[in-house]
């Protein structure tokens, strides 16, 4: 049995910019825009990605309004990913080595001529 088409809707930008401003005003999840518009929860975020209506979850706009205090988190991650670095590569490079050089078990002994 062959799959139905899916008829697509195509949306003025005065429209977009409508349902968007609504969403936004009745604080609507994506789920309620798409059955009160008719419109996915891939194309709505697509929307308000590309109307720069976005934010990152748990932020509570807070972020988004201190650029500052962006850039000072930026930093102070910048700081410590600096710090544990040469830990970490240290221990990959040590483990790799072991395995390719052998650490002492599973590789069995050599034989001796």
């Amino acid at each position: 049995m062959a799959k139905a088409r899916r008829k697509r809707q195509t949306y003025t930008a005065g429209q977009r910019n409508a349902i968007l401003a609504a969403a936004k005003k009745g604080g609507l999840t994506a789920l309620q825009v798409k059955s009160k518009f008719g419109v996915t929860p891939v194309t709505y975020y697509s929307w308000r990605k590309k109307q720069g209506l976005t934010r990152r979850r748990g932020t509570g706009g807070l972020i988004a309004a201190s650029g500052n205090l962006t850039q000072h988190v930026q930093t102070e991650v910048r700081s410590r990913v600096r710090q544990m670095m040469p830990n970490i590569v240290r221990t990959e490079v040590s483990g790799y080595l072991k395995q390719l050089f052998g650490g002492g078990r599973g590789r069995g002994r050599t034989r001796r001529v």
